[in-house]
């Protein structure tokens, strides 16, 4: 396979999460598909579901600068970008930065932040670049944030607007573990945190030529259109108030090309634009108060929606056009 490098790369870094986290198969698989398509992942769950925890597995698998910042209602941007100094020993300002300046940053309980610091990440998330008293800095790769929020706790929290929540490549679900799993989770950590022990498998130079690889990867015509489609859907759809932007079907097809390299494919199928279209379009729709009220979540209506758009005939996905 022509993306075998980034295959490998994947597994390799999937089984060294594994050695820490218990099942969680799709989620870990999820999480690298952001990390390698250069993009952000809030994980949202009740608390002691191991988000943190899969934040930090990730980061101590790559040999990259790693830093957390605690979200709280008295973060100030300043807390996160950094601040220009007086130095009076050497009479003049310095920059001392701060967090930003990372490769893998999480963002614990991000809901905890006010608006205004909230705001700080958007600029950073999209462009890569922070810009301090007027001068703007660029930030190194690979650079990901990893934020968590618990959507159950409501007093002390502020819900991220949507600019900031469609920055975000994707919002994954934990989930409880299954009864077997849960058992494994308390028989690998009765002795000893096996965190303790994984090592680093991968570098950030690995990472960034992955980034770089991955958009080779062959999309047909017909697949394309049929990610528009989804994505037009949601805007006609009579449940949702606004439906995803343009960067959402941007983000659906970066997904897709590299979760066919994980299921090793140098093509996509539909079934890989199904299997991101949740994570991926589910926290950029809006859906009308009636229909919240109700109980109707974005995944039913996804569901939904991939049953009514036409999929493209299967003979047609990996014949090169021209």
């Amino acid at each position: 396979m022509q993306f075998s490098h980034i295959h490998d790369l994947v597994k390799k870094i999937k089984a060294n999460i594994q050695r820490v986290i218990v099942g969680k198969e799709d989620i870990i698989d999820l999480l690298l598909v952001s990390l390698i398509s250069s993009g952000h992942v809030l994980l949202e769950d009740v608390p002691g579901m191991g988000k943190t925890l899969l934040a930090k597995c990730l980061a101590k698998s790559l040999n990259c600068d790693f830093k957390r910042i605690q979200f709280t209602p008295d973060l100030l941007p300043s807390d996160i970008s950094g601040i220009n100094f007086f130095n009076q020993k050497h009479g003049e300002f310095q920059f001392r930065p701060g967090p930003i300046f990372t490769n893998i940053l999480l963002a614990d309980e991000i809901n905890r932040a006010t608006p205004r610091t909230q705001s700080s990440l958007l600029e950073c998330m999209e462009e890569r670049q922070v810009t301090i008293d007027g001068e703007t800095m660029g930030l190194q790769r690979p650079f990901m944030v990893i934020a968590t929020q618990n959507p159950i706790e409501i007093q002390g929290t502020f819900p991220l607007p949507e600019a900031q929540l469609d920055r975000f490549l994707m919002k994954i679900y934990m989930g409880y573990p299954t009864t077997e799993e849960g058992i494994e989770i308390l028989m690998r950590f009765k002795e000893q945190n096996p965190f303790e022990d994984i090592p680093c498998v991968a570098t950030g130079e690995e990472i960034t030529a992955a980034q770089q690889d991955y958009v080779k990867v062959y999309v047909s015509n017909d697949l394309i259109k049929y990610m528009v489609n989804i994505v037009e859907m949601t805007r006609k759809h009579n449940d949702v108030h606004l439906g995803v932007s343009p960067r959402g079907s941007q983000a659906l097809l970066k997904a897709s090309q590299v979760y066919a390299i994980v299921q090793g494919r140098d093509y996509v199928i539909p079934d890989d634009v199904k299997a991101m279209a949740k994570p991926v379009l589910r926290h950029r729709m809006i859906l009308r108060s009636a229909v919240a009220i109700k109980g109707s979540q974005a995944d039913d209506i996804i569901d939904q929606i991939l049953k009514e758009v036409p999929v493209p005939s299967e003979e047609r996905l990996w014949e090169r056009e021209g």
